[in-house]
């Protein structure tokens, strides 16, 4: 089914809207889920937040991408769970992307303001939409979806110094990309 069509089924109130969304996206938000929470019984929980959430979403919104849509949602979800549960334990992989963009975007307090939030997220929107499909990718794959760098490696079939060497050159630069955009880093 089209995602026009699912979304016409949220708009209508169709259960069947959720029937298809599992059907359409429910790996990839398990995937996503998955690679944050590293437990499968609490990445199911947030993917099924995820369909009661874009449930509650979409009447007021008509997002254009299904698909972006809904995996944010669940990426959202999951960071919160991950946030809840990890008050002693940690993720390794997901809190090393973390910390490796850790030194591109600072933690200082008007990050928090919501105008300044979305003014760092266009501008690293527009960062990466001026690189390569290949390092863009590379990029997404491991700071939203946090990808190992194994997983990288064996999507891409790069070697791991390649994929590290690309992370790093790609931090840097968007380091200096934000700080040329007034943005406190």
């Amino acid at each position: 089914m089209e995602d026009k069509e699912i979304i016409d089924l949220y708009w209508e109130r169709d259960e069947d809207a959720i029937k298809q969304t599992s059907l359409k996206y429910g790996k990839l938000c398990a995937y996503i889920a998955n690679n944050i929470l590293s437990n499968q019984e609490d990445s199911e929980e947030c993917v099924n937040d995820t369909y009661f959430a874009v449930w509650n979403a979409i009447p007021s919104k008509r997002p254009n991408r299904l698909s972006v849509f809904v995996s944010k949602i669940a990426r959202n979800l999951a960071l919160k769970k991950y946030e809840y549960l990890s008050a002693a334990k940690r993720n390794s992989s997901m809190t090393a992307s973390l910390e490796e963009l850790g030194d591109c975007v600072s933690g200082t307090d008007y990050v928090e303001l919501e105008i300044a939030k979305k003014y760092i997220e266009n501008a690293i929107s527009q960062f990466l939409w001026q690189q390569s499909d290949e390092k863009r990718n590379v990029f997404i794959r491991r700071y939203w979806y946090f990808d190992s760098i194994e997983q990288i490696c064996s999507r891409t079939g790069f070697s791991q110094s390649k994929v590290k060497s690309m992370l790093y050159d790609m931090r840097r630069k968007l380091r200096e990309y934000l700080e040329s955009e007034g943005i406190e880093v």
